[in-house]
């Protein structure tokens, strides 16, 4: 249930007709010289990252304080993928103002809608993040180091996960990647692999560039040949854990450590071994659409900003997405992303 739901679920974000080239200027900015009529209300879009019902309803406490302090009427929302909602941030009467978007969904957020990246998430003081492989059959994968247990907190309770070949960590702790990735050579050609979504950066991008490199390709997701990898796009990160250790996928990538948030029947903690982190990605952000007024920019971010600060505000957007703080972004670093695309001869 789960192929058959990927691959009819994912055919429009695999290639979004609304994506520009990253050298094409974008054609609905508008000009210096003319200033933004700002909107008499604001819509802040999210994507989701597992369940969609609940984030709709975590959005509403951030939506409310943006209300208050920013003194119009700001509405949440959740498009059903990246690319729904840099299409909604594009023209001149924007139907979302404010995205809250993943690596890749800022590159396409500046490129084909002109948008304006004002931010970028920290998590435990880290700017960036790596995606996890993991495996149902460690034996294969665990090659640098035996599997280990490796402690992670749910709900306020301490969940024994397994780790190998030198991935496990402290519950708080941020190592770097790459580490591990030479176990890879033991996966074989027509093998399955469970990705997120074609334009997750950590789900997608990222890990088939490990892949590429590490000689085997991850097809064009309708065709692939014998000599490919048999790509299954789960839809959410948790959803790719929970396809691995129901044995539709031999391995599977996620965000680290998405086994925390899985819900399943299935013994995520006893089955699902990671064995690897890939190379280090630059965190998601938000960007504001073109139309809006440098001064009413500046309000939003130093507003979103001082919401992080706060106990409720950082309760709320660890909710969300898990951030623990807001800072300046780092544009010069999502040109890794532009380049993981390039290499991988991916448009969208």
């Amino acid at each position: 249930m789960l192929i058959v739901a990927a691959c009819s679920s994912n055919a429009a974000s695999q290639a979004p007709a609304s994506q520009a080239p990253a050298s094409q200027a974008p054609t609905s900015q508008a000009p210096a010289s003319q200033a933004p009529t700002d909107p008499d209300h604001l819509v802040i879009g999210f994507v989701p990252s597992t369940e969609a019902g609940q984030l709709v309803e975590d959005i509403k406490p951030l939506a409310d304080y943006l209300t208050q302090e920013l003194g119009i009427p700001v509405e949440g929302i959740v498009t059903n993928d990246y690319a729904g909602l840099v299409t909604a941030m594009q023209g001149d009467n924007p139907s979302a103002n404010i995205g809250a978007l993943p690596p890749y969904g800022l590159v396409q957020a500046v490129d084909v809608a002109g948008a304006k990246i004002i931010l970028q998430s920290e998590r435990f003081g880290s700017g960036t993040y790596h995606t996890q492989f993991f495996t149902n059959v460690p034996d294969k994968y665990c090659t640098v180091s035996a599997v280990e247990d490796n402690t992670r907190v749910v709900s306020d309770k301490d969940v024994t996960y397994k780790n190998c070949n030198g991935t496990a960590r402290e519950n708080s702790d941020t190592p770097e990647g790459p580490i591990g990735l030479e176990a890879l050579s033991a996966l074989a050609a027509g093998t399955n692999v469970s990705f997120v979504s074609a334009s997750s950066a950590s789900g997608f991008i990222f890990p088939a560039v490990d892949l590429l490199n590490a000689g085997l390709d991850a097809g064009n997701f309708t065709d692939s040949t014998d000599d490919d990898i048999k790509a299954l796009f789960a839809g959410s990160h948790d959803a790719s854990v929970i396809a691995v250790c129901e044995g539709q996928a031999e391995i599977g990538v996620s965000f680290d450590d998405a086994r925390t948030i899985a819900t399943s029947d299935c013994d995520i903690p006893g089955k699902v071994v990671v064995f690897a982190y890939g190379s280090e990605i630059p965190n998601d952000g938000i960007a504001v659409s073109h139309n809006l007024s440098d001064a009413l920019t500046q309000k939003i971010k130093d507003a979103l900003m001082a919401y992080a600060e706060t106990e409720d505000g950082a309760a709320v957007l660890d909710s969300i997405y898990q951030i623990t703080a807001f800072t300046e972004p780092n544009l010069d670093a999502l040109q890794i992303v532009r380049d993981a695309v390039e290499k991988l001869g991916y448009s969208g």
